[in-house]
């Protein structure tokens, strides 16, 4: 191993990660110096549900794809979904790995599970990337951002993929490309659109709560209304009697 390898499988990735957790911490304590709001309202709707069966059914909702309208009716892009961040999370882990404990590595079925998992992603980030630029939706709500994380993110896959036998022996070249994106990685997630995921634990509390709150989270098992149902029929026959007029 080079000595340029060698700073950047440790020095370079230790401090950039040193300036990651610096950055969330300041956020954090950013965000938790505003008061939270309150509902103004006295609890509504089912009594068998708390505030605090809301949170934990709000956190856990994105892990339970039939409860969710978008995911229900289009499992291929929750596919997507967790293809696309099962790889971000190995792809990660595969940085801690390769310099700390770079025996797993020595197990082809290891080796070959991180590779068909990270090469998925990659995969779905190529997809991603051409329903941004081939749909006129997602194109007006894209920002520069947008492009340029997946692009990267894209790429970052790729050479993560190459990384995962972890043989400098045969070429550093893979090897090297990867951590540098990692470490670039660490220092601009904090400042992107990629750090949504640091969101997702606050965002999914207070929304959990107040709907907790009214009686609406955890969802019932029917989410059409006792109301909805009895008007539905009569719904249905006046629609039938205007049309025949």
């Amino acid at each position: 191993m080079s000595e340029l390898l060698h700073f950047a499988e440790h020095r370079l990735q230790e401090g950039a990660l040193i300036f990651l957790a610096l950055v969330y911490t300041k956020r954090i304590l950013w965000l938790l110096k505003f008061p939270a709001g309150r509902d103004r309202q006295a609890p509504t709707g089912s009594l068998d549900t708390t505030k605090w069966k809301g949170i934990l059914y709000s956190w856990a909702i994105i892990g339970m794809p039939w409860v969710m309208e978008s995911s229900r009716k289009n499992p291929f892009f929750y596919a997507q979904f967790v293809i696309f961040h099962l790889g971000v999370t190995l792809a990660i882990a595969l940085s801690f790995i390769i310099p700390y404990a770079p025996g797993v590595l020595e197990n082809g079925t290891v080796v070959l599970v991180l590779q068909a998992a990270i090469w998925a992603a990659c995969a779905v980030g190529c997809i991603r990337i051409v329903r941004r630029m081939i749909s006129p939706y997602m194109r007006a709500i894209s920002s520069p951002d947008d492009y340029f994380s997946l692009v990267l993110l894209t790429v970052w896959f790729a050479f993560a993929g190459l990384s995962v036998p972890n043989r400098p022996d045969q070429g550093e070249g893979p090897l090297l490309a990867y951590f540098f994106l990692t470490a670039f990685f660490l220092m601009y997630v904090p400042f992107s659109k990629i750090s949504h995921y640091l969101y997702y634990p606050f965002t999914r509390f207070y929304f959990g709560r107040t709907m907790g709150h009214r009686g609406v989270f955890p969802i019932p098992a029917s989410v059409k209304p006792p109301a909805y149902k009895a008007a539905a029929p009569v719904q249905a026959q006046a629609t039938a009697t205007t049309t025949s007029r």
